[in-house]
């Protein structure tokens, strides 16, 4: 069990906030030169999970320990007893002692640093003030203060296994670069850092295709690369979402934050999608803002003036016709259609609805529909 999942269970129980520090030996040191009470096991030297010290007020306790950092949990120490004191301690010896996320079993650094970027990163975003800025001693050297591209990755299955992570980093390593970064969040879900080159080869193998390749198109195309290799290879059915490269030390949080919100609109927008794009949810992301009861109100009455906005292969023929930018020629094609046959059906729209979709501001009227539409259907 992580430090993060110590906490919850521990502030219930105490009814005191709890904060995890991550901290070097040496300014565990410095504080307990002046510590107001320490334990025992730190009076005989010793470093490990369960040890503690009162200084200016608090309380510490070490939760896990490595060569070079200390994961310590801080609360007031205010009206705890010496039994409450012993509890915790035992608490985090005990589980220190079966934890294999930090321990010595052979983890490797970046899989401990990450797991500890982990903790920190998901209790900002469960934090009603997050920081969002990556605390020093979180760093890694430089490297966290370059531009690299984020992706949220989230395993639809709840059979994947909780102990993946030498596996799938080992994955993500040979697809996309020896110098990813990937770093756990909830169950099932993984923040994946990847080096700016990505973008660059990109650009190099598109540039004979097109000249005018946007950064989007080719953010677009890497998680749709990175998507089929993870479905067919590892986890199966699986979300991804990407955003624009951002240095992970002061953008590590909002990156996130984008990625978690685009592919809960992705999923509750466009059910059968897995690749979510924050730049192609900018219409669901402002309908989502809007109070359920107006939209509803809204859907009822605009579905009131036809049915045919709900038939299967009406729906089916608008969904194409947006995702190909209103494009008569290239729809008639994506659906196996004669042109004409396309034509019929949109002025059958027209004449029944008074919305003529060829044109921009109707066109806009009926996408705004047809969302609203699926959305309250599986509502």
């Amino acid at each position: 069990m992580s430090t993060y999942e110590w906490v919850k269970p521990l502030e219930r129980i105490l009814n005191r906030p709890l904060t995890v520090l991550t901290m070097k030996p040496a300014e565990w040191k410095a504080a307990a030169e002046g510590a107001e009470a320490a334990s025992e096991p730190f009076i005989d030297g010793a470093m490990s999970a369960g040890i503690w010290i009162e200084h200016n007020g608090k309380l510490w306790v070490v939760a896990e320990t490595s060569q070079k950092q200390l994961s310590v949990l801080e609360m007031e120490a205010r009206n705890l007893e010496a039994k409450d004191k012993e509890l915790i301690s035992w608490s985090l010896r005990h589980a220190s002692s079966g934890s294999k996320a930090y321990g010595d079993t052979g983890a490797s650094e970046s899989e401990k640093l990450a797991f500890k970027l982990g903790e920190w990163l998901q209790k900002q975003l469960e934090a009603e003030e997050p920081v969002y800025s990556l605390p020093d001693h979180l760093t890694v050297g430089n490297r966290l203060y370059h531009d690299m591209i984020p992706f949220l990755l989230v395993a639809e299955q709840s059979s994947v296994k909780q102990d993946v992570y030498p596996e799938l980093e080992k994955l993500l390593r040979s697809f996309l670069s020896d110098d990813i970064l990937l770093i756990p969040l909830k169950s099932r879900e993984w923040l994946i850092w990847g080096p700016m080159s990505l973008l660059k080869d990109e650009d190099a193998e598109m540039h004979e295709l097109a000249e005018e390749e946007t950064m989007e198109d080719s953010l677009a195309s890497i998680a749709i690369g990175l998507h089929e290799m993870l479905a067919s290879e590892w986890l199966g059915e699986c979300h991804l979402a990407v955003t624009h490269p951002v240095s992970p030390a002061k953008g590590m949080v909002e990156a996130a934050i984008t990625m978690r919100e685009t592919i809960h609109l992705g999923r509750k927008f466009h059910v059968g999608t897995n690749i979510h794009l924050p730049w192609m949810l900018q219409l669901e992301r402002l309908l989502n803002a809007i109070p359920e009861s107006n939209r509803s109100k809204y859907l009822e009455q605009s579905l009131k003036r036809a049915d045919l906005f709900v038939e299967s292969e009406m729906l089916s023929t608008l969904d194409t016709f947006f995702s190909l930018d209103c494009n008569v020629s290239e729809t008639a094609k994506k659906l196996y259609i004669h042109r004409n046959t396309l034509l019929y059906r949109l002025d059958k729209l027209k004449q029944e609805t008074g919305l003529d979709v060829r044109q921009f501001r109707d066109a806009v009227l009926v996408k705004i529909i047809l969302l609203l539409y699926k959305v309250t259907k599986r509502n």
